[in-house]
């Protein structure tokens, strides 16, 4: 269970970063990339944020989110200058891909039919019980 501290720090956390990746795609030349922060959680400690982000287009996900990791430092600082005023100590930034919106998109094509597991058989052998 997250306390409203966690939520409020996990706030303040998704909202800059938000803007700071996205930036940093700009800046870096990737320009029609969107990158948004889908959410933050934060430890009980405090010490460590697990951040999700979304990536579009999805072909550029693996590669930027390398780009996170490797940059997380800098990533860490520019998150400290912004929110010195609210935020004593920044916690360890851990990011990780959030694959929801392609999950959604994949039950969506199911819906239309696009993917009809009664057509393609396929796709209910993973179902069957031995």
């Amino acid at each position: 269970m997250e306390t409203q501290r966690q939520k409020k720090i996990g706030g303040v956390i998704q909202k800059d970063l938000a803007d700071i990746l996205q930036r940093a795609a700009t800046d870096g030349g990737l320009k029609g990339t969107l990158i948004s922060v889908s959410k933050v959680m934060v430890t009980t400690d405090l010490s460590i944020a697990k951040v999700y982000v979304s990536i579009f287009p999805a072909k550029n996900a693996a590669e930027l989110l390398k780009g996170m990791k490797s940059n997380q430092p800098l990533i860490k600082h520019q998150l400290a200058q912004r929110t010195k005023n609210q935020l004593r100590r920044i916690p360890e930034l851990l990011f990780f891909l959030d694959d929801s919106l392609e999950y959604i998109e994949g039950i969506e094509k199911s819906l239309k039919g696009e993917e009809n597991p009664i057509e393609n058989r396929d796709l209910l052998e993973k179902r069957k019980k031995s």
